[in-house]
């Protein structure tokens, strides 16, 4: 499906809501503006709120008639996310990746969004409020990063390296808890292991070369489907644990990320196990 849009107009708008809706009230939330969801690290505040509501007003400009999910929105009304499976256009947005950071004053967290037409991501940004740059994709077009006044630079994931020598960020909290016991004594099988917190920036380290591997057992479109488009067309390999293409309706069946097939299968067989 071929949907024309300019993938700037959308970058900007995110960084318009950072601007207007979210630097603002960095270290400087009021008592009240942080509240939990599911569980105690599972936190919205009134800039995730704010910040959706001011992206949601400016999409139909940037993609006229999408369908539009974003994070906090489906916290409200759940019926909304099941839409993304059949929607020919939809854009979905995380309007703070990170929130336990925010909320914590740790400067790292960031602004999310995917295209998805006809079952297929077709472009992905995130964006960094407090470095002011961003890093996207198109299909078919490669990773870039761009902004913060510098001109814009090609990614590239980096290359193979033995078991021993990957270094990356395994999100563990999600397995079940028997796979997670084993999946973590398997990480000692690597050089490093550890995660930010935050979805968006363990994507731009990856797509620029710095980490060999990215794990999540967690799928929800607005934390995966724009960073994993981006490793993509930073050259890496992405597929669930059972081997299938990711695709924007999964919820589930994890996701491992690396520099080639034959890195994924390795981690998936000496590490991620069943």
């Amino acid at each position: 499906m071929t949907i024309q849009f300019d993938i700037n107009a959308l970058a900007f708008l995110l960084s318009e809501a950072a601007e207007a809706e979210i630097r603002p009230r960095f270290r400087a939330l009021a008592e009240g503006d942080v509240r939990t969801k599911t569980s105690a690290i599972d936190l919205v505040t009134e800039a995730d709120e704010a910040a959706e509501r001011y992206i949601k007003a400016g999409m139909e400009a940037v993609l006229p008639g999408a369908l539009f999910i974003g994070e906090e929105s489906v916290a409200a009304d759940p019926a909304l996310l099941p839409k993304l499976a059949d929607a020919d256009l939809a854009v979905i947005v995380d309007p703070i990746d990170g929130t336990f950071n925010f909320a914590a004053g740790v400067p790292l967290f960031g602004v999310m969004a995917a295209v998805v037409a006809g079952g297929e991501t077709i472009a992905g940004v995130i964006y960094d409020p407090m470095g002011d740059d961003f890093v996207l994709a198109e299909r078919g077009a490669g990773a870039w990063q761009t902004g913060g006044n510098r001109p814009a630079a090609r990614l590239k994931a980096t290359g193979a390296v033995p078991l021993a020598e990957m270094t990356g960020m395994a999100s563990t909290g999600f397995l079940p808890a028997e796979k997670r016991a084993r999946v973590m004594a398997n990480l000692a099988k690597v050089a490093f292991a550890s995660n930010y917190r935050c979805a968006a920036h363990e994507y731009r380290t990856f797509a620029a070369g710095h980490l060999h591997y990215l794990m999540y057992n967690k799928l929800m479109p607005w934390d995966h489907l724009a960073g994993t488009l981006i490793s993509q067309e930073a050259g890496a390999y992405a597929a669930r644990f059972d081997g299938s293409a990711y695709e924007p309706r999964h919820v589930e069946g994890g996701l491992l990320i690396a520099p080639d097939k034959e890195s994924w299968e390795m981690m998936r067989r000496d590490v991620f196990v069943d």
